[in-house]
């Protein structure tokens, strides 16, 4: 029941988070940089964040005390950790570089992630072991902010993309002004993918030592997903590989980890 309630003021403070970033995308109020001028759309946007966060923490606190366990045991469970971790890495992000206007496009990801879990099934996995159980969790946790790190990615490509369009076409607009520069966006996307690519990687591994335990055997009955893994693996193996050797431009890269972070929601949401 608590968890249930901290759940919905938690969708609560997200919805409004979300309205006012979202609205704070055409207040002219503001210059680009970490010395721009909060408005009032901005601070009640970081206000209810926070509040959402905060409320988020206390869910999940309640099913991991509750459960005695991770709470990652089924898609769902995964699902809003995910939302949880995005807001985490927002406010990571915001205290860093002062860049509120990325909650514009990080929150709404959250919020309607936190959406689809209530039309998800709450299916639980059964874990028998304390072992079995930990080989979960960090499959989990390492996969889920790997996957985290390549949203990073993947909104600061669409970002680039929208911000070279207006320079392309000139349109210098109220949105191109609150935007941060190329040059900044692209340090973006690389360094998320560097940062998501170990996390990918020792989620593989644990994930097969996990179903090594379950299964007796590296590769579990899922082989799709598995495959399908290790795809995406090597698909952002080959994007650092042309990006720190091939000397790919950034627009590239931009739809790269567009098209990466398409194949990374797939697996995850449809295959798991």
């Amino acid at each position: 029941m608590h968890n249930l309630l901290f759940f919905k003021a938690t969708l609560l403070f997200y919805f409004l988070g979300t309205a006012l970033f979202l609205l704070n995308l055409w207040d002219n109020r503001s210059e680009r940089g970490s010395g721009e001028k909060v408005s009032w759309p901005q601070r009640f946007a970081i206000f209810a964040t926070i509040a959402g966060f905060v409320s988020h923490t206390i869910a999940l606190g309640i099913r991991l005390r509750e459960d005695a366990y991770v709470p990652l045991a089924n898609l769902q469970e995964a699902v809003s950790f995910f939302s949880w971790a995005m807001v985490a890495a927002f406010f990571w992000v915001e205290i860093r570089y002062h860049l509120y206007i990325l909650g514009s496009f990080i929150l709404p990801l959250a919020f309607l992630s936190l959406i689809s879990v209530s039309a998800l099934p709450n299916e639980v996995t059964e874990l028998n072991s304390t072992l079995i159980n930990a080989w979960f969790g960090i499959h989990t946790i390492l996969s889920v902010l790997g996957i985290v790190a390549f949203t990073i990615a993947f909104v600061a490509g669409i970002i680039y993309l929208i911000q070279d369009r207006f320079l392309k076409s000139k349109q210098l607009n109220t949105l191109y002004s609150r935007l941060p520069s190329l040059d900044m966006l692209d340090q973006w996307n690389k360094q998320a993918i560097l940062f998501g690519f170990p996390l990918l990687t020792l989620g593989i591994i644990s994930g097969a030592l996990w179903s090594q335990y379950t299964q007796g055997t590296l590769w579990g009955q899922n082989d799709s997903k598995q495959a399908l893994s290790l795809g995406i693996w090597f698909f952002y193996l080959l994007v650092l590989h042309g990006r720190i050797n091939v000397g790919w431009r950034a627009k590239k890269a931009a739809r790269l980890a567009i098209i990466g972070f398409v194949g990374v929601i797939f697996i995850f949401v449809t295959l798991a």
